[in-house]
């Protein structure tokens, strides 16, 4: 199968919103581009921007691969992605409160009930509770791939800790560096206001006590953790506190901070723990990440905790298989974005279909990320799809399937020029008393001809996104 290629699909010549870039392009002489690369990779190196492999005792700390052709989406793609987008954002959101609350959509019989009951990513310790502006993810990463001129689909949501908006971020500022002559021929919609956008989002859901500017912080598991750059990179660019669970308590029914002046109370905490970390009296008694008492504070409405604890139920791949049912229960229309068909192997049929067909398939675990845990059967050698079948014979509700879809290509510069390799896209979004869509997001790229895994912890790399301002 060929794959659309977004900047020559097939024969039919440039797409226009490739026209001026190759116009450029065109002119370049391609010893200076080898160079640029290298310049990239300087910055990346200077800034620090890496991230850790687990489960490597050397070069855990890697530099993630930049490629310096952008992706080009244009304004009307962008326009139709965004409402895709946004009804999905806004379906999770009311999922979410459905789930903790009435459960109506259970009591409908659009979902299993014991697909939540028995789903470690609900958090009992959440019915009734509302958090501030009734906004469960706060921030949400959706990955979409493409696989045509206007065929978009939706890959997974990921509305616990998103990771990856640092790298949009130092994407785009790296390309201003060193292109700043094709920002003034190609019309570019910008990104860096994120930070700014993101502090006001998180003000915006506050305690309903708070009236003043509300405290910020943003709690990390520590300089061990694989996006700890981006959690310093968030709390810096915003100009809040970067703190651990070594530097909060709970201190008169608020979780308050240790200052050189002593403790000062924190309102609205961006999470970078996962919730089995986050109170060793709630959740995991061993967690040295998180603050004892938390739970008891955010159920007495006196902090703002984003994203939402429990919010882990709405990226589970099993309840992907039904976000086209969630979507049409919740906002009462089709999806605009669709999923790709997913085979729940908890049942019977799906699971002997799999079995099968293992050759044709990618098999992933439900709670699984990062690349992590998965099979692409068409690129498994025949001993690694019989284990895998073994593994998924054990333990079948554990796991999805998916058809092989042929991802879309975008180029990337080789040593022998532009060379096509398959892409995907996650777009940030920020929901507080509205939804906000960064103009673009990232675009993660694998960089080994014919691979179809983007994961930079599976060998990928990431573009600059530029959605055209037209």
């Amino acid at each position: 199968m060929v794959a659309f290629d977004e900047m020559k699909p097939g024969d039919t010549g440039l797409r226009k919103p490739y026209s001026a870039y190759d116009s450029w392009l065109q002119e370049q002489d391609p010893a200076r581009l080898t160079e640029k690369t290298s310049d990239a990779e300087r910055v990346f190196r200077k800034t620090g921007i890496t991230f850790a492999v687990y489960g490597e005792e050397e070069a855990a700390e890697r530099l993630i691969p930049f490629d310096i052709v952008p992706r080009i989406i244009s304004g009307s793609e962008w326009r139709r992605l965004t409402q895709g987008i946004e009804q999905r954002v806004q379906a999770l959101n009311a999922f979410l409160d459905d789930i903790y609350h009435r459960q109506e959509i259970l009591r409908a019989g659009r979902i299993p009930k014991q697909l939540i009951a028995a789903n470690e990513a609900f958090l009992p310790e959440m019915i009734g509770v509302r958090p501030p502006a009734g906004v469960y993810t706060h921030i949400i990463g959706v990955d979409i791939v493409r696989t045509g001129e206007n065929e978009f689909y939706v890959l997974e949501d990921n509305a616990r800790t998103p990771s990856g908006v640092s790298y949009m971020l130092e994407n785009r500022e790296t390309m201003m560096q060193l292109f700043p002559e094709l920002f003034q021929r190609v019309k570019v919609r910008p990104v860096e206001n994120y930070p700014q956008l993101l502090r006001q989002s998180l003000a915006a859901v506050r305690p309903n006590g708070v009236k003043d500017a509300p405290c910020i912080a943003v709690l990390t598991p520590g300089s061990f953790n694989s996006a700890y750059f981006e959690h310093a990179f968030l709390a810096d660019q915003m100009g809040v506190e970067l703190v651990e669970g070594t530097d909060l308590r709970v201190v008169d029914g608020h979780v308050a901070m240790r200052t050189t002046e002593g403790y000062k109370r924190i309102d609205v905490l961006y999470r970078r723990v996962d919730d089995a970390f986050l109170d060793p009296l709630s959740f995991r008694p061993d967690s040295a990440l998180g603050v004892a008492g938390i739970m008891d504070v955010y159920r007495a409405g006196n902090i703002t905790i984003a994203n939402a604890p429990g919010t882990g139920i709405a990226d589970d791949k099993a309840i992907y298989s039904y976000m086209p049912e969630i979507i049409e229960f919740y906002t009462g229309r089709k999806a605009i974005l669709e999923n790709i068909r997913t085979f729940r192997c908890s049942e019977p049929d799906n699971l002997k279909y799999v079995l099968e067909h293992l050759d044709e398939l990618v098999v992933k675990e439900v709670h699984g990320s990062g690349g992590y845990g998965m099979l692409v059967g068409p690129t498994a050698s025949k001993k690694e799809r019989e284990a895998f079948a073994k593994k998924l014979a054990a333990r079948p509700s554990n796991y999805i399937a998916q058809p092989t879809l042929s991802l879309s290509t975008c180029p990337i510069l080789t040593e022998k020029g532009l060379a096509p390799r398959h892409v995907d896209l996650r777009p940030f979004v920020l929901v507080s008393d509205r939804i906000q869509i960064v103009p673009g997001g990232l675009t993660r790229v694998a960089l080994k001809e014919g691979s179809l895994v983007v994961n930079s912890s599976q060998g990928g790399g990431t573009k600059d996104t530029w959605v055209l301002d037209d």
